[in-house]
């Protein structure tokens, strides 16, 4: 317990906090007119009630009023493990963020947060990561820094009609038994296509499939592609209900050596019937269905969809693109525990086997690369008056270009004050940190 003065103390939730946490969440977090989201009390007893594969009770904090003994602000560190180019890297992840509109601006989250980041770097976690409110956590030092969301639409009518001979494929509800092969495809499919991931094991797939309750806000419904004799091809995660109008399908996967356009007509199909039911069961009904996938910037999908547009951005508040914004408190050693990856980089490239130094000049920080033989190392560096480097990014900017987010010209056109000195510094760090896409589909 922490004394934050004016009779307000921090306290770790414990499991006999469960209700009175959900209850919070449920008013803080509802969307005008409701006063009530009854998604957010589920997920809130969900995460602490002890059923989460990687969260606990103790994970989540509140400032309480000792006058009263309510709760006023509250949040949640999600605990999990993320990888990148497939080395695993711990991570905390801040959710359910709030406070008492009576209560803010007297400095809870930042408390909180404060001791949410001790505990991260005490369980030893690299990297803090959170979505929300754009450009709110900059002032905790984190940076948007990687790519989040991005999709393709496709209307009703666009799905293409059943074919004479029948369904190649059928579509069915994943169970818990699905989990090996869920925990394999994904694995096989975030290798494939993405710098940063969540990789999800088999427990935690089963918590996704039969451990949320029913209403809790992130659980989704996970199908299963199969042939006629009953093999997995592929699977499905679809959100239940509609987003204004949509039927969001956020992961798809289809086997190595399976054709994605034989499978995907056919599970469009069965979306489609999904989507029907629910416009019929809509109040006032809906005149039609659209399905959302949400992939990404790049995804295998998008390619035979019957339509390729990209999806017509909604206002900010519903789907609009934004990244996943990083706190890496320890820059040179998060570089450093990834380097394998630097090297695989460089010895693919054409400069195999580089040697030299590449100075980063952050201003109020730096980093040192030492490439000896295409073998990397990363240390802090100071900048000074007359030695400014090798190149600069301003701020926390150079995560952007550490996980691929930006590239060097992007962040060069985008900052006045980053900029790179010299041909062989630029190749070297277009070699080290390519801009590409990720897709992180973490543990909530």
């Amino acid at each position: 317990m922490e004394d934050l003065g004016d009779g307000l103390v921090l306290r770790f939730a414990g499991p006999d906090d469960a209700d009175r946490l959900a209850a919070f969440n449920a008013r803080i977090h509802a969307d005008p007119p409701q006063t009530w989201d009854e998604g957010t009390a589920a997920w809130t007893r969900d995460l602490i009630g002890g059923a989460h594969p990687t969260c606990r009770a103790h994970d989540a904090l509140f400032v309480e009023d000792t006058a009263t003994g309510a709760i006023v602000s509250s949040v949640c560190g999600i605990p999990q493990t993320w990888s990148y180019g497939g080395v695993p890297f711990g991570v905390t992840k801040p959710e359910l963020v709030g406070t008492d509109p009576a209560f803010r601006r007297r400095g809870l989250v930042r408390a909180q947060f404060a001791t949410l980041h001790r505990r991260s770097a005490a369980r030893g976690d690299l990297i803090q990561a959170i979505t929300g409110i754009p450009g709110y956590y900059r002032r905790f030092g984190y940076e948007p820094a990687l790519e989040i969301g991005g999709g393709r639409v496709v209307f009703s009518h666009q799905v293409p009609p059943l074919p004479g001979d029948g369904e190649p494929y059928r579509v069915r509800p994943a169970t818990v038994a699905d989990a090996p092969y869920l925990a394999r495809a994904s694995a096989t499919a975030d290798r494939r296509r993405s710098l940063v991931w969540c990789p999800r094991d088999e427990a935690i797939w089963r918590y996704e499939i039969g451990g949320r309750e029913a209403g809790n806000r992130e659980r989704a419904d996970f199908w299963i592609v199969a042939t006629p004799e009953g093999s997995a091809v592929g699977f499905c995660a679809v959100k239940p209900g509609l987003y204004s109008g949509y039927v969001w399908a956020s992961a798809y996967e289809v086997n190595p050596g399976v054709s994605w356009l034989a499978v995907t007509p056919v599970l469009l199909r069965a979306v489609r019937v999904l989507g029907e039911a629910r416009v019929a069961e809509g109040d006032p009904p809906l005149t039609g269905v659209a399905f959302r996938f949400w992939g990404g910037s790049d995804h295998p999908v998008y390619r035979v969809l019957p339509d390729q547009r990209p999806a017509e951005l909604p206002p900010p508040d519903t789907f609009a693109p934004f990244a996943w914004s990083l706190r890496v408190p320890d820059i040179p050693g998060f570089v450093r525990h990834v380097t394998p990856i630097l090297e695989r980089r460089l010895a693919a490239s054409i400069l195999v086997g580089h040697t030299g130094v590449l100075r980063l000049n952050c201003y109020e920080f730096g980093l040192r690369l030492d490439l000896d033989g295409g073998r990397v190392t990363a240390e802090p560096w100071t900048p000074r008056s007359g030695d400014p480097g090798d190149a600069a990014f301003p701020g926390q900017t150079v995560l952007q270009l550490l996980f691929g987010y930006r590239s060097v010209a992007e962040l060069e056109h985008a900052h006045g004050d980053c900029w790179v000195a010299g041909r062989s510094s630029r190749l070297v760090l277009d070699t080290l940190f390519p801009r590409g896409p990720s897709s992180v589909w973490s543990v909530g």
